[in-house]
């Protein structure tokens, strides 16, 4: 099948589309893992953005339904190499795609694709199956909006609250397109978990009388989370605030610090961070959008840095009770190097 890939910047690529005849849209951004790509897929913070794996085969090992981040697949497209065809074990990537009317591009050059975008920074993209037209991409992939002005939130966010029993401490948590492994991190230390949609307002969350908030990660420009802020600012004092990837950010910007688009982010599960105490932690990490340090208020210290560019990874503040990554410690699929710290920390934090 015929596919085409169009870029905003006037580039576009020829492969061989797989999945159904379709057209997608959104930021071509690109992920440096090497397993976990169902992971990836089903994450909703991909919600918005068509995702390109550097590694050069996908879909060796089939389609592993059990590590699903979410029930389905969230980023609007995909980009390969090469897309095995038989897997050594259950359905493999072509059919998943031709089931659920998903469509991906292979036989494309994915290092340059890589090159470029870290050259030239996000590009916006058009994914086309069943035509290889690269003007008519193009076009396209100029027509689509920013991701700063796209609403994503109401896309992967619960409609509806509903609750998580556990036996320990009462945890509200701010859906803004959780990953599955973050609940089950914290329903791991007995939390009851009671899930509340991106827009709830703080009375909405108060009625389940909760000990702590915790705010996702989720997809798009925090700027435009206006509710998570506003709700996040009411509890900073009262209760231990907690947040991951764009939780940080939520938090950051409820602290009243600046929020900022980067050239062209951190994806994958080999990213370096550094602890406030030298130690160095290797990180799965899914973010276009970081906390300037530098705005943060004087109650707040970094915990962490990212090792390759000394962007953001973690702040807190003990006064306050607050602490938060934007790396993840979940880490599905990806190392467990953060997984026990942070989240007994988180845990333990909580009166």
């Amino acid at each position: 099948m015929k596919a085409v890939l169009g870029l905003e910047n006037g580039e576009y690529v020829i492969g061989e589309g797989f999945g159904v005849e379709n057209s997608c849209y959104g930021e071509l951004v690109f992920t440096t893992q090497m397993g976990g790509y169902m992971e990836a897929l089903t994450d909703p913070s991909y919600a918005g953005q068509i995702l390109m794996f550097t590694y050069p085969l996908i879909g060796n090992y089939g389609v592993d339904t059990q590590n699903f981040q979410s029930p389905k697949m969230n980023a609007m497209g995909c980009v390969v190499r090469e897309v095995c065809k038989k897997p050594s074990f259950g359905k493999s990537l072509q059919s998943f795609f031709e089931e659920n009317n998903l469509s991906g591009i292979s036989g494309v050059d994915t290092r340059k694709l890589t090159i470029d975008t870290r050259i030239a920074g996000t590009l916006r993209a058009a994914l086309i199956t069943g035509d290889d037209n690269g003007e008519y991409a193009v076009e396209c992939a100029k027509a689509i909006k920013p991701i700063s002005e796209i609403d994503l939130l109401s896309q992967v966010s619960c409609k509806e609250p509903f609750r998580i029993p556990g036996k320990g401490k009462r945890i509200a948590v701010i859906d803004l397109g959780i990953k599955k492994n973050i609940a089950v991190s914290l329903r791991k230390r007995g939390a009851d978990l009671f899930v509340y949609p991106y827009n709830s307002k703080p009375s909405d969350i108060e009625a389940c009388e909760p000990e702590a908030v915790f705010i996702t990660n989720g997809p798009g420009d925090p700027a435009l989370a206006t509710d998570a802020i506003e709700c996040t600012k009411h509890f900073i004092g009262q209760i231990p605030v907690f947040g991951i990837c764009m939780g940080n950010q939520i938090i950051g910007r409820a602290f009243g610090a600046e929020t900022y688009k980067m050239k062209f982010g951190h994806r994958g599960s080999n990213q370096p961070v550094r602890h406030s105490d030298g130690s160095i932690y290797i990180t799965t990490q899914n973010h276009g959008f970081a906390v300037d340090g530098n705005t943060l208020p004087e109650d707040c210290s970094i915990s962490f840095t990212n090792v390759n560019d000394g962007s953001l990874e973690g702040f807190e503040s003990k006064d306050l009770n607050i602490s938060c990554v934007q790396f993840h410690p979940e880490a599905h699929g990806g190392p467990l190097d953060t997984e026990i710290p942070i989240f007994d920390t988180m845990y333990r934090r909580i009166p």
